[in-house]
């Protein structure tokens, strides 16, 4: 059986069903608000957070009753990704899986239907991007974006970019690391800000190789895949005196250009990136124990002083490391 709806339709059961059963998992933060989902369509929930103005991300943990065929008029949209941990949809754009995701620009949707199917439950994140804030990311002094960047901004009556791809290993992690953050407050807003961003920093990065025609994108065949998954336990195993590239490529049987292709495939950044990254999220955890002090965690991730740990640290998350201890524990 399939259910058949118009979004309005479906806008006044979920602000019917709102009104009766929102919640704040987090008592903290009035702009962190969890919906069940109506029960005439299935069960679960979607729970939204307004990150910052023009910010919003939205997690979705359902279970469909039946197939839903959903009707959208046409609108305006801001720029959005949609990623499917498991569940399947399909609209004029693309069908999306387990794994998928799209990245759409603003501009106009056309009218279009959407289908839902009931065979899995969907657990899925996006975030929406106002077009002044991309810009203020992204662009120039002028608010002007790149070249390479600038189709993703267009006028409300122009169609919108449109862009289906697999999730890397390292746009999972961060969004299994969204799905269980486990902060509260401040901590949470700067944490869960920080982890979109970062995906979003993994977007821009494809558009400007997609544009430049070096995407790395193109699959690659099984066995490399596993040459470079291979390559990940190398580094991991070797963190505190790392293989050089060169070195590394040997070790898994690939040249160098393979391999730094391949790893940015795969983890969606380069060899150098993920080890810092791996570093500092370690760092953060230490961080987080309170086993340890801020020069002791430095020296342990390799750094020669507090100094050039505490930049690395603060471009990563957004606050040096004594800040993050201090909003830690405020939030416990």
């Amino acid at each position: 059986m399939t259910i058949s709806i118009s979004e309005r339709e479906y806008e006044e059961l979920l602000f019917q069903q709102t009104v009766e059963t929102s919640q704040h998992p987090d008592p903290n933060d009035a702009l962190d608000i969890m919906y069940q989902y109506p029960k005439l369509l299935g069960e679960g929930y979607w729970r939204v957070i307004e990150l910052r103005s023009g910010l919003e991300l939205s997690i979705g943990d359902l279970q469909l009753c039946d197939c839903i065929t959903t009707e959208h008029p046409e609108h305006e949209e801001y720029l959005e990704f949609h990623f499917h941990f498991s569940g399947q949809h399909e609209d004029c754009y693309a069908s999306l899986d387990t794994g998928h995701y799209y990245f759409a620009g603003s501009g106009l949707i056309p009218e279009r239907k959407t289908n839902c199917y009931e065979k899995q439950p969907f657990l899925e994140i996006d975030f929406f991007v106002q077009p002044e804030l991309m810009r203020s990311f992204a662009g120039n002094s002028e608010g002007q974006l790149p070249k390479e960047l600038q189709h993703l901004i267009r006028k409300p009556d122009e169609p919108i970019y449109y862009r289906k791809g697999t999730a890397t290993q390292t746009m999972q992690k961060i969004g299994q690391q969204i799905l269980h953050c486990h902060y509260q407050s401040v901590a949470k807003r700067i944490y869960l800000e920080s982890k979109v961003l970062e995906l979003l920093g993994i977007l821009i990065l494809q558009e400007i190789d997609i544009h430049n025609g070096n995407s790395n994108l193109h699959p690659l065949r099984p066995d490399v895949i596993d040459r470079i998954h291979y390559a990940e336990e190398i580094i991991l195993q070797k963190l505190d005196n790392p293989p050089s590239l060169s070195e590394l490529a040997r070790l898994v049987g690939l040249n160098e250009c393979t391999l730094k292709r391949g790893f940015r495939y795969c983890f969606g950044t380069s060899v150098f990136s993920y080890m810092r990254n791996y570093k500092l999220e370690q760092a953060r955890k230490m961080l987080e124990a309170g086993e340890m002090n801020i020069t002791e965690i430095a020296r342990v991730m390799g750094y020669t002083s507090r100094s050039p740990f505490a930049a690395a640290f603060r471009k990563q998350f957004g606050v040096n490391p004594k800040q993050y201890q201090k909003l830690r524990k405020s939030s416990v």
